[in-house]
C-alpha cells in the first residue's frame, strides 16, 4: 500500500513540475554574459563529477575482478567478460554526461 502511495504521489508531483514548465511564455529569453559564465561553470563542474564518479566505478569494478580472478583463476573468462561489459556502460555514463554539457554549452536550449 505504501508503495502505491509513494509512487501516486511523485506521479502527480512529476506533472505538476512538467505543467509548470510548459506554462511558460513564448518570449525569448536573452542569455547575458554572466548566465553564461554560470552555464559554462556548471558544466565542467557536472563533467568533473561524471569523470570522478566513473574513474572510482571503474576501479572499484577492476579491483574486484582481480580479487575475483586471483581467488578463482578457473572464472577468468567468465569475470573478464563481464568486467568488459560493465567498464562500457560506466564509461558510456561519461560520454552521456559530455553530451549534455556539449548540448547546454553549444545548442543553448535556454535561448
Amino acid at each position: 500500500m505504501r508503495k502505491i502511495l509513494v509512487t501516486l504521489l511523485s506521479t502527480v508531483a512529476m506533472m505538476g513540475i512538467a505543467s509548470l514548465a510548459f506554462a511558460a511564455d513564448g518570449a525569448p529569453v536573452k542569455l547575458d554574459s554572466a548566465s553564461l559564465g554560470l552555464a559554462i561553470f556548471g558544466c565542467a563542474i557536472g563533467m568533473a563529477v561524471a569523470a570522478a564518479g566513473c574513474g572510482i566505478g571503474q576501479g572499484l569494478g577492476l579491483k574486484s575482478a582481480c580479487e575475483g580472478i586471483a581467488r578463482n583463476p578457473d572464472a577468468a573468462g567468465k569475470i573478464q567478460v563481464s568486467l568488459i561489459l560493465g567498464l562500457a556502460f560506466v564509461e558510456s555514463l561519461a560520454i552521456y554526461s559530455l553530451v549534455v554539457n556539449l548540448i547546454i554549452l553549444f545548442a543553448n536550449p535556454f535561448i
